[in-house]
C-alpha cells in the first residue's frame, strides 16, 4: 500500500501533470494499492478507480464514487471526456452540499 497525502499540492501545473502521469506509470507496473488524499477534484477523478468524498465537521464518508473511466488514461484526452467532466462536477456538488458555509449559523 502506498499512502500519499497531498503529494502534488505545491507543484506548478506542468510538474503536477508529469508527476500524475508518473504515478499512473508506477501503478501500472506494480498494481499496488494507492491511498491518495487530495483536494483537487480533477486529480482525484484522473488518478482513481474509486473516490471517497468526505464531509466536514465531523469528517465522515459522505459518498464512495466508482470512477468508470477506461485505462490507460492520458491526461488531455481523459480530462475532455463528458464522463470526466460530469464526475468532477458531481464531486463539487457533493462538497458544496456538505460545506460548513452552507449550514445555517447556530444561534446562541
Amino acid at each position: 500500500v502506498l499512502l500519499m497525502d497531498e503529494p502534488f499540492a505545491s507543484l506548478d501545473a506542468q510538474t503536477r501533470e508529469i508527476m500524475q502521469s508518473e504515478l499512473l506509470r508506477i501503478w501500472r507496473a506494480t498494481r499496488k494499492t494507492v491511498v491518495f488524499i487530495t483536494h483537487a477534484m480533477d486529480e482525484a477523478v484522473y488518478l482513481s478507480d474509486r473516490v471517497v468524498i468526505m464531509s466536514s465537521h465531523p469528517g465522515r464518508v459522505a459518498q464512495v464514487l466508482d470512477i468508470p473511466l477506461p485505462r490507460p488514461r492520458a491526461a488531455p484526452a481523459v480530462r475532455q471526456r463528458p464522463e470526466f467532466i460530469a464526475l468532477t462536477g458531481h464531486i463539487w456538488d457533493r462538497l458544496r452540499i456538505s460545506s460548513p458555509a452552507r449550514e445555517p449559523a447556530s444561534r446562541s
